[in-house]
């Protein structure tokens, strides 16, 4: 996927900048956790239960899209059962050696958490399955006839894994996870108690109604409503009163280019070329790509699954079309109407 797509503002994926904010805003108790609320119901079930028989809790996975908390709520487990918690990735892990290592240094009760674990190699991902199953680790020593398997008892422990592509699992490992959970995009009042949240951590004074503004942009998803807090802050500071209100809001997103329903510039391109060049569709994805000059991929992975999500944009066996809701919000006349 291209670099550039991690440059929007609205872009849920983690960027370099977000890191050290992620770590100043994220909750480290479970009751401050702001929605996913039956998660957090069968999460707090979970761990009191495994706290009563003393032992670690199953094996979990966590599934969505980006910037739901995924990771957030690895770390409030780990914090919940007094573990400590390891953190690596799929693609981090290039050898079966590598997870040998991290695996044979956990101790007794630690959580062990893995990011976009779809995108494990396979031949490692074998590894995991005695890891989770029967807690031991199965060590090939020398090559050929003469190749001996030693297996190394491990600690109990608990795997977190978090993949925004749950299909891209293979049934064998997903079968492994005792307990599935999938984060789905947030309501508005709880993407507004996260802003509001935010800002008196940052310590910034906020006006209620710029709350709702900087939330309904927000695309429902946690990590973009920080990211949005965080230029308004700016522009607050360098064109404002030092007061995030309503004027300040609309000036920071009349200059970012994000609209009411958090729409930034290439979304309304996207939909503007289906619906001028081609009519409203269908198109299929590559003309769309070619037409826009993004893509595919992106386009695929990126900016379309928010415009379905609004109901902007359908995807049919023969390509995209634009729906009336488009029309109406670009203002555009629908000519098939009539």
């Amino acid at each position: 996927m291209p670099d550039e797509s991690f440059e929007r503002i609205i872009n849920a994926r983690e960027s370099n900048g977000d890191r050290i904010l992620d770590l100043t805003l994220r909750p480290q108790k479970m009751e401050e956790y702001v929605g996913q609320k039956k998660i957090k119901i069968s999460l707090d079930i979970t761990i009191r239960a495994a706290h009563g028989r003393g032992e670690p809790i199953e094996h979990v996975l966590l599934y969505g899209s980006s910037g739901l908390g995924k990771t957030t709520l690895a770390h409030l487990i780990a914090n919940e059962m007094g573990a400590n918690i390891r953190i690596t990735s799929g693609p981090a892990i290039e050898k079966s050696g590598d997870l040998a290592a991290i695996l044979s240094n956990l101790e007794e009760g630690d959580i062990l958490f893995i990011d976009e674990i779809h995108r494990l190699n396979k031949t490692i991902e074998e590894i995991l399955y005695p890891a989770m199953e029967e807690y031991a680790l199965d060590i090939i020593i020398g090559k050929g006839p003469g190749a001996k398997t030693v297996r190394i008892d491990l600690p109990r422990f608990t795997l977190i894994g978090a993949t925004t592509k749950v299909s891209l699992l293979s049934s064998p490992l997903r079968d492994r996870f005792g307990i599935h959970h999938h984060l789905n995009f947030y309501e508005l009042e709880d993407v507004e108690r996260i802003v509001n949240r935010s800002a008196g951590i940052l310590g910034i004074e906020i006006d209620p109604q710029a709350g709702h503004i900087i939330a309904s942009r927000a695309r429902r998803t946690p990590r973009v409503a920080n990211r949005l807090l965080k230029r308004v802050r700016d522009y607050c500071e360098v064109k404002g009163s030092g007061s995030l209100d309503t004027d300040a809001c609309h000036g920071a997103f009349n200059i970012l280019e994000v609209d009411d329903l958090g729409l930034d510039q290439v979304d309304r391109k996207i939909l503007e070329t289906i619906i001028d060049k081609f009519d409203g569709g269908p198109v299929g994805i590559n003309t769309v790509a070619a037409a826009t000059g993004e893509d595919t991929a992106t386009i695929e992975e990126v900016y379309e699954p928010y415009l379905v999500q609004l109901g902007f944009l359908d995807r049919t066996s023969r390509g995209r079309v634009a729906t009336q809701r488009a029309y109406n919000h670009l203002k555009k006349e629908n000519k098939k109407l009539f």
